[in-house]
Order: C-alpha cells, then sequence, then structure tokens
C-alpha cells in the first residue's frame, strides 16, 4: 500500500499527529457512502491499520446545514461521553485533535479499520439477527444515558435535528458549483412532496417555520444521548455480536424515539422485519433495560413521528407509494393524537 505525500496531514502536535508521524503508509480513500465532502484515508502504524477522516465546516456541508461551529464529535469525545457508551457500542475512535480555528479548524479523526465488519453498501436486506441486535444496542445505549442533558455546550438541539434539510437551511448550499446529491434530493423531494402528499408538506413546512410546534411537547417526555445517524453506513457487527456505531456528528440530548425514527426512515429497504415490529421491540428492550415506557412511549413516538418527516418527508416523496404512504397514515393519526393542526 503505497503512501500518498499529497494526503499527508500537516498537523500540529496531537493525539493524532503523533500518531501518524509514525505511518508506514497512507492511501487515499473515497468510500460509497462518504456524502459530506470530508476527506478519507487508510493509514498503518505499527502495523496495525486505521481510518482517517479529515472534515471542517469550510469543507463539509453536513456541519453547515446541522449548525455545528464547534466540531460536537470531538467535544464529546473530549468529555469521555464515547467511551461512557455501553460494552454492546463500539465506536472505534482511537484519537482526534482540532487544528486551525472557526469556519477553517480541521477535525481530523482517526479509527479502528473496521471495515470488514461493516453493513455492506447497497439495499440487501441485514439478517433479522443482526437488525435485532441493533435495535436493542439503540435500546440499551439509550437506558445506560437515560435522563442526559448537554453540559457541554452547543450540542445539536431538536430544533436544529427537524430543520437539517428545511428549504431555506439548504438553499445556500444550492448556490455552489458542485451542489451536494443529497441537498439537489432534498429541494427536488420537497416540490414532490407538496404534489404526492399535502398533509407531510403541510407538516413539514409548520414545522420548519415554528420547530416550537413539535419540540415543546416533546420537552414533556425523556431525554437521553442522542448518537443522532443510526443508518446502515454507519453500522456494523463484530463477530462477538457488539454494534459497530460510527460517525458521532450529530450528539446531543433528546428522545430516545428519534434514534429509533431515524433508523426506520433510512434504512426501510433493509429492515428484515416491519417497523410495526421494529418499534415493539425497540420499546421491549427499553423495558427490559429497566426504562418504565407506559407513561410517555405513545406521545414521545407520535411526535418524533411528525419530526422526523420534518427531516425526511422530502426523501419519501422521492420513493415508492407503499413506503409515502404509510408514513403519511402514521403521521396522520400522531396529529390526531396529540391534537396538533398541521393547517
Amino acid at each position: 500500500m503505497p503512501a500518498d505525500d499529497a494526503l499527508a496531514p500537516d498537523l500540529a502536535p496531537g493525539p493524532v499527529a503523533d500518531l501518524l508521524a509514525r505511518a508506514g503508509s497512507h492511501q487515499a480513500l473515497r468510500p460509497g457512502d462518504g456524502k459530506s465532502g470530508s476527506s478519507f484515508a487508510r493509514v498503518v502504524v505499527d502495523g496495525d491499520v486505521y481510518f482517517l477522516k479529515r472534515l471542517s465546516r469550510a469543507g463539509d456541508w453536513i456541519m453547515r446545514v446541522t449548525g455545528d461551529h464547534v466540531h460536537r464529535g470531538y467535544r464529546i469525545w473530549l468529555a469521555g461521553v464515547m467511551d461512557a457508551a455501553p460494552p454492546c457500542i463500539d465506536h472505534t475512535v482511537v484519537a482526534m485533535q482540532v487544528d486551525g480555528e472557526g469556519d477553517e479548524a480541521v477535525l481530523s479523526l482517526l479509527m479502528r479499520d473496521v471495515a470488514d465488519h461493516l453493513v455492506p453498501e447497497g439495499d440487501d436486506v441485514v439478517s433479522i439477527e443482526q437488525h435485532r441486535n441493533f435495535v436493542e444496542h439503540m435500546a440499551e445505549m439509550a437506558a445506560s444515558f437515560w435522563g442526559w442533558h448537554d453540559s457541554i455546550g452547543e450540542m445539536t438541539t431538536m430544533a436544529e435535528r427537524t430543520r437539517f434539510f428545511a428549504p431555506d437551511n439548504i438553499a445556500a448550499e444550492l448556490s455552489h458549483d458542485e451542489v451536494p446529491p443529497p441537498i439537489a434530493a432534498a429541494d427536488r423531494g420537497w416540490h414532490l412532496l407538496a404534489e404526492r402528499s399535502p398533509l407531510l408538506s403541510r407538516i413539514a413546512t409548520a414545522v420548519h417555520a415554528n420547530p416550537e410546534l413539535i419540540v415543546a411537547p416533546l420537552r414533556a417526555t425523556p431525554v437521553t444521548f442522542l448518537h443522532g445517524d443510526w443508518k446502515m453506513g454507519n453500522l456494523g457487527s463484530h463477530p462477538d455480536g457488539r454494534t459497530i456505531l460510527l460517525d458521532w456528528a450529530y450528539p446531543g440530548s433528546g428522545p430516545a424515539c428519534w434514534d429509533l425514527c431515524w433508523y426506520l426512515a433510512l434504512n426501510r429497504a433493509r429492515l428484515p422485519e416491519s417497523k410495526e415490529a421494529s418499534l415493539a421491540r425497540f420499546r421491549d428492550a427499553l423495558e427490559l433495560f429497566g426504562i418504565d415506557t407506559a407513561p410517555w412511549w405513545e406521545a414521545q413516538l407520535d411526535l418524533c413521528m411528525v419530526a422526523i418527516m420534518a427531516t425526511f418527508g422530502w426523501e419519501k416523496a422521492l420513493g415508492d407509494a407503499g413506503e409515502l404512504n404509510w408514513w403519511e397514515q402514521r403521521v396522520a393519526d400522531a396529529l390526531r393524537r396529540q391534537g396538533i393542526d398541521a393547517g
């Protein structure tokens, strides 16, 4: 594996720089699921293989649309949050460091190379065993952080989560010479959603204009630490059953059902069981880990179902009718139960 001098990072002294100074090789990578604009490389240090990711707000559209000005993943790493995850979760991170200031500040993230254990790219359905572990480990992680509030500062808020792809939030990205494909898709999808599902379009528009419509009632339900991006591209399984959970870029305090709804919305083609069965599996796991769900489950789940469509309604508009209709009906039921006027 030849070294690539053009990629060799020019880092100030720090934990990542110290390790890379001993690197025997350094090879650029272009992961198929890498959509953010970050740079990636595989490096070998003292015979061990690592995966290096580098990003800055100036070059990473995801940081910009999610409102990250401080490298949130770095902050939770320094605060020990990632290492406080239960043993069933492997974040793989070995070292991080930030060089520079402002939007040009570069985060260098060095992880153990676990490529052989990640969920393969594509749309193949994962095994029921792997899916079960993902859902149950998500519940175990939520239970282990139950009651977690942001004492670190400037973590991802629920209002920001609902507005990730809001038309006014992505407008600046659409003006770039090279528009990120997910941004272009979101722009198309929001226009199409108004035609295919006026209800989902109205509620998304209302939440984008006033996130408190959903965020305020959510505050009456319990919170935990949210990883924020349980998509298959960030997941894998070790042979011993532990879940690999990468890319802790959207951390913050929020409702456990948010991570679950995100998982169901983004991974729907790969799920080996129905959404209803997955919801029940997550709730049962929370109960197993000592969380009494009876007082809050229905309200929190309903509100998160509505909120996730404010985030990803555009994606459903670009998909098949069956999937769109499922979410439309689920949101309509949620609005009725929670007494929310969609306008």
